[in-house]
């Protein structure tokens, strides 16, 4: 049967179908991804992308209704470079076919053609060899085909065929793609869009799609390492709600920042995506020119290690109210995933899009007490699906779940992932007592401790925890519901200086209470001296909320009390300064 027309029906059927050939594609495009940075994650992002088109779009009563949908759900949805790029098209695409009626043959090649024009210009630096290519040489394929023929199964047919030969031919183009012996990723993604669109036509049911066979052993492709897998660290994304700017002067404005630049969308609604080293200043800049959401940093670097240098057969992932240093972080390859931070209506992710340094000074400067939030579920699950894929078991330390709901949000998403071995720990702490918790899982993977041992000996290291609070006020505690009000009223009526711990079920409670904070510091010197009379230190650590002046305070007594330095001295993490405030000092001391 011929196709003279699109419509809005037939051309989201369609959709349907090429989207679930691309997530079913999913494993095999993150094998195969090397470029721009081989951080296994292409399939994952253009999955999530039509996924997101999938579960978002409607059918209009026409199709300029129904593409508009849809680029607007691909746009919102987007992942990753290609999500991105892939988006822009549809977006484009959108733009340029005719806004009322049916669509015919002729007419979807010009606007096809025409959509590229926009893509290319969406992007600070076009790279050939990649999905770029692939959809530039097919959209001259179909406008070259729409003068032979004014039926779309042979349109579609013809010109996959010459997506296929682009695709092929990507490593003639892009020399990394040649040294690993495989074709573009995102390339190879749109090409399965196109097979299952052309699939469903020929079959006339999405029923009867068949599943796309994927050759897991892939023993064809080269292993494939680079020394330094990207100049920049962070891939960051976010939406940007009625920018300030043309999209031509928001792409000045921050190109300094990195490479891999994408500004997707018009000026009501862009889906950015740039590679930096510098998260917090990116972010700065762009919580100036527009309102933003949906915004997500991901460490590149981690990931390519990961999926390509990973140290150890067990993974730790915990989230970013777990305080440990980078250099800890990296030696042991943890995942981290940001809690949010909203101050009012601005959003931040804590440790990524806000350092502690900013944050401190943010809080005494401004009448607005920002607020915490739960990690994102999504991108919690895809964080635990990435890195129990490329281990043979992943352990989760979690914050008390009597603090946050993020261990509840991890406990549901890793139910969601079939056959994956991920482990949970509710630490029943925060901060630095949380941080030793997992520097303690991480030895112990390091001296080849099974992971059935490191969870049978995690209750005892929880219990054997402490976290002792010198904080200034309890004011910051109060309003978030940290501490009981009347506890509070009383400290403020008398001015005392309260030290707040965990108790067994990891909740805060205070444990004393001085009239200057020089007792505090006492007091916590002799509950550790009597500790250490029945049981032996292992490690102990100092976080402080801008105050390192009275960190090395307490550095000094607990060194000369203990004879052993602390294993770090940080910051406290922003999103855990929400709650305790500034000038806030925390000892986090586990014993054996």
């Amino acid at each position: 049967m011929k196709i003279k027309y699109l419509d809005g029906k037939r051309f989201h059927a369609g959709l349907l179908a090429g989207g679930r050939a691309v997530i079913r594609s999913k494993n095999y495009l993150n094998k195969i991804n090397v470029f721009p940075v081989a951080d296994a994650d292409t399939g994952t992002n253009l999955a999530m992308t039509m996924q997101a088109i999938l579960d978002k779009s409607k059918i209009g009563r026409t199709l300029h209704e129904t593409l508009s949908s849809v680029s607007d759900s691909a746009l919102s949805g987007a992942r990753g470079n290609s999500g991105i790029i892939f988006a822009q098209y549809l977006h484009s695409l959108s733009n340029e076919l005719p806004k009322k009626g049916v669509i015919s043959v002729k007419k979807f090649a010009e606007g096809a053609q025409n959509a590229v024009k926009h893509l290319y210009d969406s992007l600070m630096n076009p790279v050939e060899g990649t999905m770029l290519t692939v959809i530039r040489e097919w959209a001259e394929s179909i406008e070259e085909q729409s003068h032979k023929t004014t039926d779309f199964m042979h349109l579609l047919t013809d010109s996959l065929n010459v997506a296929r030969k682009s695709l092929q031919e990507t490593p003639k183009k892009l020399k990394v793609l040649a040294d690993a012996g495989v074709v573009d990723a995102g390339a190879s993604g749109f090409v399965d869009f196109l097979e299952g669109i052309v699939e469903f036509i020929h079959k006339g049911s999405l029923k009867g799609h068949a599943e796309v066979v994927i050759d897991e052993g892939l023993s064809d492709i080269n292993e494939y390492h680079t020394e330094d897998p990207s100049e920049f660290r962070f891939c960051n994304e976010t939406m940007i709600a009625d920018c300030k700017y043309p999209l031509n002067e928001l792409k000045k404005k921050i190109s300094h920042f990195g490479d891999s630049l994408i500004v997707a969308g018009d000026q009501k609604k862009i889906h950015l995506h740039i590679h930096t080293n510098d998260p917090e200043g990116l972010f700065e800049v762009l919580h100036e020119v527009g309102s933003l959401s949906g915004i997500k940093v991901d460490d590149m670097h981690r990931q390519y290690e990961i999926a390509h240098e990973r140290r150890y057969p067990i993974g730790i992932i915990t989230e970013s109210a777990c305080d440990l240093p980078d250099d800890i972080l990296d030696k042991y390859q943890i995942s981290q995933l940001p809690l949010g931070i909203n101050f009012g209506d601005v959003q931040y992710l804590d440790k990524q899009t806000i350092q502690a340094d900013k944050f401190y000074h943010k809080l005494k400067a401004t009448a607005i007490h920002p607020n915490s939030a739960q990690p994102n579920f999504a991108l919690t699950k895809t964080l635990m699906e990435f890195v129990s894929r490329h281990y043979d078991d992943v352990i989760s330390v979690n914050i008390s779940d009597h603090l946050s709901g993020a261990y509840h949000t991890f406990s549901t998403a890793a139910k969601t992932i079939p056959k994956a071995n991920i482990h949970l720990i509710n630490t029943k702490q925060i901060s630095g007592s949380q941080g030793l918790i997992a520097l303690r899982v991480a030895e112990s993977i390091e001296s080849g401790m099974s992971v059935e041992q490191i969870i049978e000996k995690s209750s005892k290291w929880i219990k054997n925890t402490v976290l002792y609070t010198d904080v200034p006020t309890l004011k910051y505690m109060i309003r978030s519901g940290r501490v009981k009000k009347f506890q509070g009223a009383i400290g403020t009526l008398l001015n005392l200086k309260p030290l707040v711990t965990l108790d067994d079920r990891g909740k805060s409670i205070l444990n004393g209470k001085s009239f200057t904070r020089a007792g505090n510091m006492n007091r916590t010197a002799k509950m550790v001296k009597t500790k250490l009379k029945t049981q032996k230190l292992w490690k102990y650590c100092i976080v402080h909320a801008d105050n390192l002046k009275r960190a090395h305070q307490y550095e000094e007594i607990l060194t000369t009390l203990t004879g052993q330095r602390p294993a770090y001295i940080m910051p406290i993490s922003p999103v855990v300064g929400v709650h305790s405030g500034n000038g806030t000092v925390g000892v986090g001391v586990m014993y054996d």
